[in-house]
């Protein structure tokens, strides 16, 4: 088609086309971020660019090779990547892929909030131990998996009785998915940093080490003292008062319904390097 023949509504079309495509793809891969999924899909590119790159240098076994796995792959894709394809399809039938739902997410922030301070300030006081990893952006998929599916409602009274114990489920670590406890009893990886301090035990080390790898919040609650850490960034906060932990919960999840200053978390929260 000659150039003179292209409107203003093709390269509007054009550009909504391509813009399309691109946020397509990005909800994707926020789907699939965090699974065992993005190591396939990594191996997929792989395979695609020896596949260009045996042509290029004219390798015609491997070139056939990879070109028929390339083809007969499309089945293998849509059986390996079945649970997040699944979870990509609920998402378009509940109509959350593409939209956000403003007022609705800040009244579940605020739900989250309440039910995981109430639930930890609960545990404190008794001294009953705990471990709470809330995932973020970076999806922990791989650690949910080492752990006892749950899926359940978010609420402080589950929390309380999962760390209860002598329960089944009070080992190991529980992670929170926005207000969905996805799993309990799950591993997270130990640190290996040499500046923890002696005193602290494996739910702090294993604090210290989620954070080191992804950008989960992870809360610990000491059955010794009582005392409530927070784990953000390869850093641990010890000897959070209510307040202080609050107001860090708030603003890790985005949650701005109440403007607090932040100097009280300046001033009082105690640092140590992870």
């Amino acid at each position: 088609m000659p150039f003179a023949d292209f409107s203003i509504m093709d390269y509007l079309s054009r550009i909504v086309d391509i813009f399309l495509v691109w946020y397509v793809i990005y909800k994707l891969l926020m789907i699939i971020r965090g699974t065992k999924a993005v190591q396939l899909l990594k191996g997929i590119f792989v395979i695609i660019i020896a596949r260009f790159v045996s042509e290029y240098l004219n390798l015609h076994t491997l070139s056939w090779i990879l070109e028929n796995a390339i083809t007969w792959g499309f089945l293998g894709v849509i059986i390996i990547f079945q649970p997040e394809l699944r979870r990509a399809l609920e998402q378009l039938g509940r109509g959350s892929i593409f939209t956000r739902g403003g007022i609705q997410e800040e009244e579940e922030l605020k739900q989250r909030v309440t039910a995981i301070t109430d639930a930890v300030s609960y545990m404190a006081k008794r001294r009953i131990g705990a471990l709470i990893s809330i995932e973020r952006e970076t999806g922990m998929g791989d650690y949910i998996e080492t752990g006892i599916p749950l899926e359940s409602k978010l609420t402080s009274q589950l929390l309380i009785n999962i760390f209860i114990p002598n329960t089944p489920l009070h080992d190991g670590a529980v992670v929170i998915q926005k207000n969905q406890i996805a799993a309990a009893a799950c591993y997270l990886p130990l640190s290996e940093s040499p500046f923890i301090s002696k005193d602290l035990g494996t739910r702090h080390r294993a604090a210290v080490g989620i954070s080191e790898v992804t950008d989960a919040l992870t809360i610990v609650v000491s059955e010794e003292t009582g005392s409530v850490s927070v784990a953000q960034h390869g850093e641990l906060y010890r000897e959070l008062s209510p307040e202080e932990f609050q107001e860090l919960l708030e603003k890790a999840l985005g949650n701005e319904a109440k403007q607090t200053s932040s100097s009280l978390w300046k001033r009082k929260g105690k640092k140590q390097n992870g």
